[in-house]
């Protein structure tokens, strides 16, 4: 029926979600001058609709409201409607999230809000559903009621959007503290995530729960500061759990978005990029803190098995975002829907006589007692998600089958009952390329290539960085946005942080320095562009950007990191390779900055907490001397990747490129001993004499900080 209508103005759009609705009755206008300007001409309210493509109740309100004639009829007459993709425009979303959570007290999506032609908010809420039910008022109602009210009530409505615009830009006012960043700071976020742990399922809080994969990583950096035994506890019994929950995606990898229980068991079904990327990292950096924690550390489970358990969900996530993500041109697309044929899972559930169809009996047994599959299920129509209900080694013990025999036995009906689940309706996938969530990935990519020897996950990771360097900039810029060839809208902060700190990472994977050098670019390009020079910090846009109601600033890290985050942390590591000081200035400005508030809200700021980490740490770097494809270098290369050293800048000095050594002073006056591969720790820009074994190495990384 919608493929017969006529189109909207959506049409010619090139993100999934505005497609989505190209064909509503609703007469749809994206964000633009067009829609702006009828809104003015016409003194029209304006109704904002923003959401994305995996949003489920976004789906939900498209079905029930804006494919209703009637419905539609009445938007049309009354609003200029427009339709707005929130991962395209971070900052229109950014925006009128904090109007929704203003005047209603709560956000979500879809974000449904009421302008002004000026584009002041006056009335907003999330889901609508088209008659009043569950308490909230129907959609038709609504549009009434608004529309009578900016006809009848217009002063009342312009006091209120007013004093909500107001809000709205005194958010982003953030003065510098007149102290100093310190590790107190650390201490009281760790006592404030210590006391919302869950002891039982690990994470933070009761139901819903989300991944937290930043605060995580930041307990990572807290115990190998500290020696805090609890804070690497409950680090791994989070990453555990989730591991083995319902969140996680046990025959195709990856997790979903997050769980409707306190014990990871049933998810939202989503698949989200950027999820995936920061999770994969964490896993990763886990595996190398538990081989390294002392064996009287209290890590459940014991600290090899575990590690290797932790690699092994990292690869799984990774893998999937290169089978199932990646674009011909090898960007990677944004996410996966939670809802196949019209019901939310369904492509993810089993019933036991599904698995038997697939397996057969005996080893269909077997599959459901270790993954929780019964006959009444754990969700809805009767059927399971999958979780490793029983651990495998407990399995084994029970049928006194080998362990090892019993994982590869699990591993071959893993990938059976993936291959019959590939034949079903899949969830639609949103194929636009975001140049920040595939910075993100990039960094995973390339941190697993290092640390894990894989040459498919360097070169993952070479190849989008080359296609967003190559076909995500315009006039020297870049672009926020790629789908089908065309790059759209200008880049935010987070396009450009995340890109630095991805080209730093694969620097550090390939020894390649044409990287650093298009990181020392970028990063000057980003200071120029985003830089407050009365307040200091970054705005979340570039100073040319159109103008919006307010140009805000990121107040805290989010499901992704905030672009000053991944700055702070990015910008120190690039003043070591490049000796350019200013890099290093900028971050401690952002620093300083935020210090306030990450000291009173610290479990907003898990990325922003490693950043101040970094800032503290006399960490070590590592550069390595000889030629790339030696295989004598390696062994130093394997112990560095076995090594959880998040501070750390690793760089090679090849003898043979002296190109390399003009472009990073880092690398100056570093040469091989006698010929052989040498390593030189340094601290604060003073390398301690080389030496030529893997194992002096190790001692020098493992001796205390030089706190002179």
């Amino acid at each position: 029926m919608t493929s017969e209508r006529r189109p909207n103005r959506l049409a010619g759009e090139t993100s999934p979600y505005l497609l989505q609705h190209a064909h509503n009755p609703v007469d749809w206008y994206p964000w633009g001058e067009e829609a702006l300007a009828r809104a003015r001409a016409e003194d029209r309210p304006i109704f904002l609709s923003i959401g994305y493509a995996a949003c489920h109740w976004c789906h939900v309100m498209e079905r029930e409201s804006f494919e209703n004639e009637a419905i539609a009829a009445l938007m049309n007459q009354r609003f200029v409607n427009i339709k707005v993709d929130r991962e395209e425009r971070p900052d229109l979303d950014d925006i009128y999230m904090a109007a929704t959570q203003l005047l209603a007290g709560q956000g979500g999506w879809p974000n449904s809000v009421f302008l002004t032609p000026d584009l002041k908010p006056f009335y907003a809420g999330t889901y609508f559903p088209p008659e009043s039910r569950w308490g909230r008022p129907g959609f038709s109602e609504v549009l009434a009621a608004v529309s009578d009210a900016y006809s009848g009530k217009r002063q009342e409505i312009a006091k209120v959007a007013e004093e909500i615009t107001e809000a709205i830009r005194r958010i982003s006012v953030v003065r510098p503290s007149r102290q100093l960043v310190t590790g107190s700071i650390l201490n009281r976020a760790f006592g404030d995530l210590a006391g919302r742990f869950d002891n039982a399922a690990g994470g933070f809080g009761a139901a819903p729960k989300f991944p937290h994969s930043m605060d995580l990583s930041f307990l990572l950096r807290y115990h190998r500061r500290t020696g805090n035994p609890e804070a690497l506890r409950m680090a791994v019994l989070s990453l555990e759990s989730m591991a083995r929950g319902g969140i996680y995606d046990h025959l195709g990898g990856g997790f979903h978005r997050y769980a409707v229980d306190a014990r990871w068991l049933v998810p939202h079904f989503e698949k989200m990029l950027y999820d995936n990327a920061l999770l994969a990292r964490t896993y990763l950096e886990a595996a190398q803190a538990v081989a390294e924690a002392p064996a009287s550390s209290a890590v459940p489970r014991g600290g090899a098995a575990t590690a290797s358990f932790f690699r092994a969900v990292a690869r799984d996530t990774l893998d999937w975002v290169l089978r199932e993500m990646t674009s011909p041109e090898g960007g990677f697309y944004s996410s996966l829907d939670a809802d196949s044929e019209g019901e939310e899972g369904r492509f993810y559930v089993w019933t036991p006589q599904e698995i038997e169809a697939v397996l057969g009996r005996q080893e269909a047994a077997v599959v459901c007692g270790v993954y929780g599959v019964t006959p009444s299920g754990n969700f809805e129509g009767g059927r399971s998600i999958l979780h490793l209900k029983t651990p495998i080694d407990d399995a084994a013990a029970e049928l006194r089958s080998d362990a090892a025999e019993m994982r590869l036995r699990l591993a071959g009906a893993r990938a059976r009952l993936l291959q019959s689940r590939e034949r079903r309706a899949r969830p639609g996938r949103d194929e636009k390329i975001l140049a920040d969530w595939n910075g993100l990935v990039i960094s995973a990519l390339a941190y697993a290539g290092r640390v894990l020897d894989e040459g498919r996950y360097r070169e993952a990771a070479r190849r989008a960085g080359r296609l967003i360097l190559d076909r995500m900039r315009r006039g020297g810029r870049l672009l926020h946005s790629y789908k089908e060839g065309e790059a759209r809208h200008a880049g935010y902060l987070t396009d450009h942080a995340n890109l630095v700190a991805a080209l730093l990472d694969l620097y550090e994977a390939t020894f390649e320095h044409a990287w650093v050098e298009e990181a020392r670019g970028l990063a000057a390009q980003m200071l120029e562009l985003f830089r407050d020079e009365r307040q200091a910090g970054l705005f979340l846009t570039a100073r040319d950007h159109e103008p919006l109601l307010a140009r805000t600033r990121e107040n805290n890290d989010g499901a992704t990191p905030a672009g000053v985050s991944v700055a702070a942390l990015a910008l120190p590591r690039l003043a070591v390779l490049t000796g350019e000081e200013s890099f290093a200035r900028a971050a401690e400005e952002i620093l300083r900055l935020y210090r306030d508030n990450v000291e009173r809200y610290p479990s907003s700021f898990g990325t922003m907490l490693c950043a101040i980490d970094l800032h503290l740490d006399r960490r070590p770097d590592v550069v390595l001397a000889g030629r790339p494809g030696d295989p004598a270098v390696r062994p130093f290369l394997r112990a560095l990747g076995d090594s959880y050293l998040p501070n750390a800048v690793i760089a090679l000095a090849d003898p043979a490129d002296d190109t390399a050594a003009a472009a990073l002073p880092l690398l100056r006056g570093k040469s091989p001993i006698a010929g052989r591969p040498a390593a030189y720790v340094c601290e604060q820009g003073r390398c301690k004499a080389p030496v030529a074994s893997v194992e002096e190495m190790r001692a020098l990384l493992a001796a205390p900080a030089d706190r002179s």
